[in-house]
């Protein structure tokens, strides 16, 4: 539930923020008639995720044994390289977010065409919704119905309330440390669905290489367990690990953060160097 719950929460505010900022951008420069149309956009993106997700997930429902395994390698392998794509992109344009989008809106404005604003808001919450179903695809077989739903249900409100917010008070809400730190913790997430990966390519035959088993803490945290289910969710932990998961997982987690560090030491650099203005 807590995986879900972070999942929603953080697609559900990224879709949700471009929609609200866009709308009170919209409001304060008196353009409330293409209302309408973003939430034509939002209506039509939801439908086209939902519809993509009850297809793939009906299809999954009809395969078995090795199939199944290669789907599965394969969703893990794309929901890792979403996310991680998903967190570097944020990381980088969560404080201009704002300007670009109001960038966005004046062009849609200037040209007149209405289908703009329907395109803004298709394209925001059509990308985080398939998203979304890619990362709920990922972990659906191992997590209870029940589980599953209200964590998405209380992610989604979550977000809802955020963005609700955020069309009050406009761009006033910081959201760059938020997402920093959702980020973080949903490249975890991410290392965790990339050792599953290499798991599965271990068994399928196709990884034949340092499958010796690392250790066996099964008896005192199974991955099956609640708070293994959560380690292992968030931190990648595995109570039956392979040398190639621990070694895949490490490498891919420490290269990530060293990119984030790398991005977030470049950005202080610029806004520490003096502007051509003051340096004269």
């Amino acid at each position: 539930m807590i995986a879900i719950f972070v999942i929603f929460l953080r697609e559900g505010i990224e879709a949700l923020m471009i929609v609200a900022i866009l709308m009170a951008y919209l409001k304060k420069i008196d353009q409330r008639r293409y209302f309408k149309d973003v939430i034509a956009g939002v209506v039509s993106a939801l439908v086209l995720a939902l519809v993509g997700g009850v297809v793939v997930y009906a299809t999954m429902g009809t395969w078995s044994g090795r199939p199944q395994a290669i789907f599965e390698t394969v969703t893990y392998l794309l929901a890792a390289v979403v996310l991680t794509y998903m967190t570097l992109w944020m990381n980088k344009h969560a404080r201009t977010i704002s300007n670009e989008l109001r960038e966005r809106t004046d062009v849609a404005l200037t040209s007149g065409e209405r289908r703009g604003f329907f395109l803004l808001a298709f394209q925001a919450v059509g990308r985080e919704g398939l998203e979304t179903v890619v990362f709920t695809l990922a972990i659906i077989e191992t997590r209870t119905a029940r589980g599953m739903i209200w964590g998405a249900l209380a992610g989604l409100a979550l977000a809802l309330a955020i963005s609700s917010a955020i069309y009050q008070y406009g761009v006033r809400i910081k959201m760059g440390r938020f997402f920093k730190i959702l980020g973080v913790l949903l490249l975890f997430f991410a290392v965790g669905l990339f050792v599953d990966a290499i798991g599965n390519l271990q068994r399928l035959g196709w990884l034949p290489i340092l499958n010796h088993q690392l250790w066996n803490t099964s008896r005192i945290l199974s991955d099956g367990s609640a708070l293994g289910d959560v380690l292992h969710s968030f931190f990648g932990y595995s109570s039956q690990p392979t040398v190639l998961q621990l070694i895949g997982g490490s490498v891919f987690l420490v290269t990530v953060l060293w990119r984030m560090l790398a991005h977030q030491r470049g950005a202080g650099e610029v806004q520490e160097s003096p502007s051509p203005q003051a340096s004269s």
